[in-house]
This record gives structure tokens, sequence and C-alpha cells, in this order.
């Protein structure tokens, strides 16, 4: 049975310095494996930022080499306008506490905050 050992350096702060090479091998394994960044790091043994770090520098790399080449395109947009409500929506909730939506484009930020306010602490 033959084991292959790495030695990798270490930081000052005590991190794991990994090569270059070894980097770009576990990036190339991880776009074939479909498994999520978090799951794909804790099978290569890699802290989680540190991966998503790596990752997004190449991701970065490439999007610089592709902007190089084409220049940037702009596309004109229209907005359509947001209805207003007919009658205010009021949501009463607890401890006489009333939320009064005015506007369309409020519901989904009421949505938000209703949902936070859900969430246990």
């Amino acid at each position: 049975m033959t084991t292959t050992s790495l030695v990798l350096k270490q930081g000052g702060l005590g991190c794991v310095r990994t090569p270059a090479a070894r980097r770009e091998a576990l990036l190339a394994e991880f776009a074939r494996s479909g498994l999520s960044g978090a799951r794909f790091a804790t099978l290569a043994g890699v802290n989680y930022q540190t991966f998503m770090g790596w990752e997004h520098q190449q991701n970065r790399g490439s999007g610089k080499a592709v902007s190089a080449q084409r220049p940037p395109r702009f596309v004109e947009v229209e907005a359509a306008p947001v209805p207003e409500l007919a009658l205010p929506l009021i949501i009463e909730l607890a401890a006489g506490i009333t939320l009064q939506l005015h506007h369309a484009s409020q519901v989904p930020l009421a949505g938000e905050l209703l949902r936070n306010l859900a969430r246990p602490c």
C-alpha cells in the first residue's frame, strides 16, 4: 500500500499555506463535483471561507480576461410604474403595533420585516 503525503507550509498566524497547483486542482475538482461549496470544503479539509476566497479570486481573474476581450454592453431599461393601493393595507401585530402599506412597492419590504420578526431570537 502506498501513501502519499503533502508537506504544507504554515504562515505567521498558524494558517496552512496551500500551493497554487493544489488550489487549482481543488477548484477544478469542485467545478466537476456538483457539491455545494461548504460540503466540498469540508470533504477537502479546507476552511470554507478560505475555499470561497480562492473561488472568488479565480472567477474575478477569469472575468477580467473576458472583459478585456469584448467591450461592455449597455441596455436601456424602462421601469414599469408601480401601482398605488386603492386603500392602505393595515396589518395589526401583537402589542398594538400597526403596519400600514400605502403603495404596492412596500409589500415585499413588509413581507421581509414579518419574516424576520417571526424568527426566534
